[in-house]
């Protein structure tokens, strides 16, 4: 891959990311062309310059920034084109990491490493076999927005993220194909940092568990006062209102352990769901 393929990327990325923005709902906070303050600050003490605020970032300061933490980490220069940008657009909107599980992720079988967001050998061997390269993008651009659509903060950014992988799956299918007919496009609320720190909570089992044992212990009581129904069965009058009560505690005592019994495979199918967008687990 030329070296040349990285100002072509860079510009594409910073027409999404747009100039100094500082959404309150945005995780990255005050943000400027796409590098937020907390990454610019490393930046400066790396060159024992003192830490300023991120509207002070100069263009070499950017470029820098944006070949060194992301184009770099995801190897831009051994990507295939097309897919080096589709890759590298990723990385700066979730970070290297995340965007290299979805590279891997969508290799599919080609890839028979640990999808754990390092690329290597096992990556590049699988890409090396994977010739359809817009198939390829397609399955990393689906793999990006499962993940988008399993952070907390989609129904604020859904609109812009969601257009932001549309544009950027077409720029990448188009470089791949040699073509010039695409163009980036910025669009509101797209820069929004999407990371895996704001990815939604699997739904706990404890309410599960609860109402099982409600339901459980409610079928108990049933039991004794069935009994007790048995030793005061000469006493109709006490029988009949302990009738009426064991039935209403089995009743509702079924009714407790079966919906815990559904809330429980409900949250295990959720937190599977969730696990499979955030990559935590292998495809």
């Amino acid at each position: 891959m030329a070296t040349s393929s990285f100002k072509a990327a860079l510009a594409r990325v910073l027409v999404h990311e747009g100039g100094y923005v500082n959404h309150p709902r945005d995780p990255g906070g005050a943000t400027n062309q796409g590098i937020i303050q907390r990454t610019y600050d490393a930046y400066r003490r790396s060159k024992k310059l003192q830490p300023r605020s991120v509207q002070k970032l100069t263009a070499p300061e950017r470029d820098a920034i944006y070949r060194r933490q992301y184009w770099d980490a995801i190897k831009g220069d051994k990507l295939p084109v097309g897919v080096d940008y589709v890759v590298f657009d990723g990385a700066v909107n979730s970070g290297p990491n995340q965007s290299i599980k979805w590279l891997q992720r969508a290799l599919g079988s080609a890839y028979r490493g640990q999808i754990d967001g390092v690329i290597g050998l096992a990556t590049f061997a699988a890409l090396e076999a994977t010739e359809d390269h817009d198939a390829l993008i397609d399955r990393i651009s689906d793999r990006r927005m499962a993940f988008l659509k399993a952070l907390e903060p989609w129904p604020v950014f859904a609109g812009g993220w969601t257009r932001r992988v549309q544009n950027v799956r077409a720029n990448g299918k188009a470089e791949a194909a040699g073509r010039k007919d695409v163009v980036a496009v910025h669009i509101a609320g797209a820069e929004t940092k999407a990371t895996i720190e704001d990815a939604r909570k699997a739904p706990s089992p404890a309410p599960a568990d609860a109402a099982t044992g409600g339901g459980i212990g409610a079928g108990g009581i049933a039991g004794t006062l069935q009994t007790l129904q048995d030793q005061l069965t000469p006493f109709s009058a006490a029988g009949n209102w302990i009738t009426t009560l064991v039935v209403v505690l089995a009743v509702s005592g079924a009714g407790l352990a079966a919906g815990g019994i559904a809330y429980r495979w409900y949250a295990k199918r959720r937190a599977a769901q969730l696990a499979d967008a955030l990559d935590a687990v292998p495809a």
